[in-house]
């Protein structure tokens, strides 16, 4: 085991009554890669902070090895505004800027022809290796670089001016380029678009060299980057080594193990209080040891350990035969054409993710079809039944000065859902907001917590379909579980502007993809179908311009090759390749069927990217066969032609 980069010890932190760390620990070695999960509201970011030094905990103390730099990337990152993005990312280069000063003003000292020379060209040679070391000569470009790697196109653009979520790529690009010892990410993936995310994935295992501690609700990040997962239960951390997958399997293996412990502990309970209740006459002397038995096993009773899971419903109306169509769309905005020509009609039942680069205008056309916004050609038809439930990206129609309660339900205390009376406050419940929760002020809450409050608000109506601009943002894994199982069960429609991909793969039955100029393009099945798709099509697409421009050189001559007649092992090959070139287009024919049915992407899309590697088998398989058919042929022609000639 490497040294620890960070230890913390006995850590405690209270608001009020609400305890968020009771005594917990961790240490993070050198090169982990630690996911920190948790329920929102548990005190993930309260943790980060402490970790980072931000903030201090009532009690406890955190470590930092002496040559350790920690850096801390929180979900609103603060800088000087009139700083342009370059700047602020090229802070991440302090140590960098030091060695460069230090090296110019050596140099300044020997053009002057001051001091002892040879001592200022050993500090020059000295400081030349610490930039060296720090990244060479050329880091302004690396920053210009990372930013646009992150997607910031306006590097010369002032912090101030920049959105939330540009705001947060700055930031986190700053940590990227200064390569700490540890880097602290609360929410990284937040505002990034799917092609980024997956980049920084690669950069985090591949390239950065320091330890990570990472907190995020996105699932394949997770299995694909941490080394080692954390959980944020009640105040108590519990490590579990691996991603996602392997966290989710230890986990229920251990709530395996308290039931039966809590179960054995019931029944000693059961035992002891049935013979305390028959012998009221026998409790003296030794007997007394029984009674204290009972007694510390009452007082050793666990606090509730179940989870508590948030309950999500759609109280659907019901939808006529026409959802929602649109013909011929075309979307502008500023005179820039987001979406072309897009023909798209939604159905029941069907559930479209929607996915692009940031900026492509997912979100311009979501308002588009919800009406909000006017096409600039085509039309929107919706369905004289529909009726839509809309999350916006920004949380928006909240009051910060109202309590959760308040927001939500306004002065009702019941409402009707799916034709059943429902007490307001038992429906917060199923949000996860118990009585006193709901009496704090929204303006209080964590970016989590307002978004199931917004849920909890926008499910109170109606609606067959339901639209959701970046629902995965702030929310965490369990509640993220349980808006996935509400859409898998809703009956109506939804319409999901996501870069979470394991949300998508589990709910999208389409995908619709921003693909530039314009363009976009419907595929059926969930994410990882689509992503195999656009891989096959770019293998396509890089082939063919490999063969266009091969048809493009000059020929070479080259001389003419020796031809020859069939030898007798080729003559038997040639006579029993026609039926292998049978069976083999059969092969195509059946996997080709298998997936033109639409029963496979709807129900079955799990099996598509198998099939359609056996597709892709078989093809190369019949290729394979057609060209030595024809490489056979040509020289049995050869060779009866030279045989003639004789």
């Amino acid at each position: 085991m490497t040294a620890p980069v960070l230890t913390a010890r006995e850590l405690c932190k209270a608001y009020g009554p609400q305890a968020i760390l009771s005594g917990a620990s961790l240490s993070i070695h050198d090169g982990e890669r630690v996911g920190l999960v948790g329920v929102n509201g548990s005190g993930k970011s309260t943790l980060a902070r402490i970790l980072a030094g931000v903030e201090a905990a009532d009690s406890g103390e955190v470590a930092t090895r002496r040559d350790a730099t920690v850096l801390y990337l929180p979900q609103e990152p603060s800088f000087d505004p009139h700083e342009t993005a370059r700047e602020v990312a090229r802070g991440g280069l302090a140590d960098w800027a030091r060695a460069r000063a230090c090296h110019e003003a050596i140099s300044a000292r020997i053009a002057a022809g001051g001091g002892d020379v040879g001592a200022l060209l050993s500090e020059q040679g000295e400081a030349a290796a610490d930039v060296e070391r720090l990244g060479g000569w050329e880091m302004d470009h690396r920053v210009d670089a990372m930013l646009g790697w992150l997607g910031l196109s306006d590097p010369d653009a002032p912090f101030g001016r920049l959105s939330g979520g540009e705001r947060r790529r700055v930031a986190l690009a700053r940590i990227l380029l200064a390569r700490p010892a540890l880097a602290i990410l609360d929410e990284p993936t937040n505002h990034l678009d799917v092609d980024t995310i997956e980049r920084l994935e690669r950069y985090l295992v591949d390239e950065h060299a320091g330890s990570l501690l990472l907190i995020t609700h996105d699932r394949y990040v997770l299995d694909r980057v941490a080394t080692r997962t954390v959980e944020l239960d009640r105040g108590a951390l519990f490590s579990y080594e691996g991603g996602w997958e392997q966290y989710l399997e230890a986990k229920a293996e251990r709530l395996s193990l308290e039931a039966r412990t809590e179960k054995n502990r019931q029944s000693f309970l059961r035992s002891e209080l049935d013979w305390l209740r028959r012998s009221p006459k026998a409790r003296t002397g030794k007997q007394k040891a029984r009674i204290h038995r009972a007694q510390a096993a009452l007082a050793a009773a666990p606090a509730g350990r179940r989870e508590r899971v948030a309950r999500l419903e759609v109280d659907g109306a019901r939808a006529g035969r026409t959802v929602l169509e649109a013909r011929e769309l075309r979307v502008e905005i500023g005179g820039r054409r987001l979406v072309d020509g897009l023909d798209l009609t939604l159905g029941k039942g069907e559930r479209v993710g929607i996915v692009g680069p940031n900026g492509t205008g997912k979100t311009t056309l979501l308002r588009t079809l919800l009406g909000d916004l006017d096409p600039a050609a085509g039309s929107v038809v919706a369905g004289k039944n529909t009726r839509f439930a809309y999350l916006d990206q920004t949380r928006s129609g909240l009051d910060d000065d109202r309590s959760i309660l308040e927001n939500v339900a306004g002065d009702r205390r019941r409402v009707t859902i799916g034709g059943r009376d429902v007490d307001v406050r038992g429906w917060l419940e199923g949000f996860l907001f118990d009585a006193a929760k709901q009496r704090q002020k929204v303006g209080a809450l964590s970016g989590g917590e307002r978004a199931r409050v917004t849920l909890a608000k926008m499910l109170l109506e109606p609606a067959n379909v339901v639209v959701l601009d970046e629902p995965t943002n702030d929310l965490d894994v369990t509640t993220l579980g349980a808006l996935e199982e509400m859409l898998l069960e809703l009956s109506g429609t939804a319409l999901i502007v996501t870069h979470d991909r394991y949300f998508l793969d589990r709910v999208a039955t389409d995908i619709l993809s921003f693909e530039g100029d314009g363009r976009v393009v419907r595929y059926a099945g969930d994410y990882s179908t689509y992503r195999a798709l656009r891989q096959r099509a770019e293998r396509d697409a890089a082939v063919e311009a490999s063969r266009r421009e091969e048809a493009a050189r000059p020929p070479t001559r080259k001389p003419a090759p020796e031809r020859k007649g069939l030898t007798y092992a080729e003559r038997l090959e040639l006579e029993g390749l026609m039926d292998r070139i049978d069976a083999a287009e059969r092969a195509v024919g059946e996997r080709e069927q298998a997936l033109s049915d639409p029963d496979l992407y709807a129900k079955r899309g799990h099996e598509v990217p198998a099939l359609e590697a056996a597709l892709g088998e078989a093809r190369a398989a019949l290729e394979a066969l057609m060209a030595r058919w024809e490489e056979l042929e040509a020289k049995k022609e050869a060779g009866e032609q030279q045989a003639a000639g004789r």
